[in-house]
């Protein structure tokens, strides 16, 4: 069995790899080359722009493949779903689509761009969108460089972002948000009906969904003696539920546990106030629910 599985080529291209890391599966990848190396012998990858993704899939030219939602509503591709991966280039959390005018202007909502011109790239989502609205504009696809077309190419622009840094450099503002998205792993119907094709995309879901929630988490360990064992227990976060075992010395106890990165450095000095000793932090690449 051989999984044809995209990769998406561009700005989620390194993310997905480091993701990939994480869950177990070494990629490596070259500039000159859109077919990566993986260290699973019953994986063959393919980078392609996450735009065409899901057409692909769709196509049966892959098994399986990872796009944003956007990309799969965009082109009405009939694929199923088997993952909602919530990552991005910058961050690991879900992008908008906006609507987006110059701040100078007097748009205020969707209504007041009748007739006007709305440059994007993601054009027949768009269209739907005004449809939506029944507001009648000229749609224009967009090559690029999409922010700095208002006031002078466009009214507005249909742009994603995750942070909105780039758009308010460029003086606009959102007016709209025309949809979210985020990373789906998605597959060819035949594929998923395959029985050896779809238990490999559950094992690939499960290894990444646990990479995933692992991110921003340590594992924190350490050793109480029991009569400090209450004054321990109190400084860890509510609703955490350590994991705590007897040692050799029956009067002390292991507590192991897992917290969010950024409260460990507040936590450990109170750990050890409280009579915590022999405290290590640790990473963790895989949490797996």
């Amino acid at each position: 069995m051989k999984l044809k599985l995209g990769l998406p080529k561009g700005s989620l291209e390194n993310a997905t790899v480091d993701l990939f890391r994480r869950a177990g599966f070494n990629i490596t990848t070259s500039s000159r080359s859109y077919f990566p190396g993986i260290d699973d012998p019953e994986i063959e990858c393919m980078l392609i722009r996450a735009q065409e993704m899901a057409r692909y899939v769709e196509d049966e030219i892959l098994d399986a493949g990872l796009t944003g939602h956007d990309w799969i509503e965009e082109n009405e591709a009939d694929v199923v779903a088997v993952a909602d991966l919530i990552y991005a280039k910058q961050s690991f959390g879900k992008v908008r689509w906006v609507l987006a005018v110059p701040e100078a202007s007097a748009y205020q909502s969707v209504k007041d761009l009748q007739g006007k011109i709305i440059a994007t790239e993601l054009v027949a989502t768009t269209k739907r969108y005004l449809a939506a609205h029944g507001v009648s504009a000229k749609v224009e696809f967009s090559w690029g460089a999409t922010e700095v077309k208002p006031p002078v190419l466009a009214d507005a622009i249909v742009e994603v972002t995750e942070t909105g840094s780039s758009l308010r450099a460029n003086k606009l503002k959102i007016i709209d948000t025309v949809m979210e998205s985020n990373t789906q792993l998605i597959a060819h119907h035949r594929a998923w009906a395959d029985p050896e094709k779809r238990k490999k995309l559950e094992d690939i879901k499960m290894l990444l969904e646990g990479a995933i929630n692992a991110l921003g988490k340590v594992g924190l360990m350490l050793n109480v003696h029991k009569d400090d064992l209450a004054r321990v227990l109190a400084v860890l976060p509510a609703l955490k539920r350590p994991t705590i075992s007897h040692l050799s010395d029956e009067e002390w106890l292991a507590v192991n546990t897992i917290l969010d990165e950024s409260t460990v450095r507040h936590i450990i000095p109170r750990l050890k106030e409280a009579g915590g000793q022999g405290i290590v932090e640790y990473p963790l690449n895989k949490i797996v629910l």
